[in-house]
């Protein structure tokens, strides 16, 4: 049995303020929870991408924070690699916030103290236990065919529920951000390298659908 292809809605900016306010306040794991929401809708990163971070993909040995991560094919949706790049003031606040709580926890820690003191193969975000998501293989049902693809259910899963937002969910960073984008630069192609589409056309539906509204409701990101 597949699961038919529900579109995720994109978020104002009150609504994506909203969504961290909530995120902050709720969950086993705020810290997490709020740099998840912050990575996803300033960088485009998928959610199981996310799920497979690991310390050294963002951490320079020095501990410095890397302004651009690349995403290894193995770990990216049809091991299509590409770069993120971390930028936004708020989502470096929010990694350092949940580092320090990998630190005050003594979770994959090393015996160095390269990477903050962290082991960099770990991976960069975890359960509430400290341990790697499990990831889970889901059906879908394309238009060409079925398609069986990795998805972290654990992650994002209750937090836009929690917040009243319908039809949220992971996906709804990358519309978010793929509208903003087309707005500032008007070219789809930009959004298909953000979002790390194969083809132009799959970035269509995530920024033409969106763009006309983010015209009105401007993305104070």
């Amino acid at each position: 049995m597949t699961t038919p292809v529900r579109r995720a809605t994109s978020l104002r900016a009150g609504q994506l303020k909203h969504l961290i306010r909530v995120a902050g306040i709720t969950g086993r794991m705020p810290e997490r929870d709020v740099l998840l929401l912050w990575l996803n809708h300033t960088t485009g990163i998928r959610v199981t991408e996310l799920a497979l971070l690991e310390v050294a993909d963002v951490l320079y040995p020095s501990g410095a924070i890397r302004l651009e991560v690349y995403l290894r094919a193995d770990i990216t949706k049809g091991c299509r690699p590409r770069n993120v790049y971390l930028t936004h003031a708020r989502c470096l606040a929010a990694l350092d916030g949940w580092i320090a709580v990998r630190l005050r926890r003594r979770w994959s820690l090393s015996s160095t103290d390269e990477y903050r003191g962290l082991r960099p193969g770990s991976k960069l975000v975890t359960t509430h236990k400290g341990q790697a998501f499990e990831l889970a293989f889901k059906n879908r049902e394309l238009a060409s065919a079925p398609e069986v693809y990795r998805a972290c259910d654990s992650l994002q899963q209750t937090i836009s529920r929690q917040a009243g937002i319908k039809q949220g969910s992971s996906h709804g960073g990358r519309r978010s951000l793929a509208a903003k984008v087309l707005v500032a630069t008007g070219d789809v192609a930009t959004d298909q390298t953000i979002l790390g589409h194969q083809h132009l056309d799959h970035s269509k539906p995530y920024s033409s659908e969106e763009s006309s509204r983010s015209v009105t409701h401007r993305h104070g990101l």
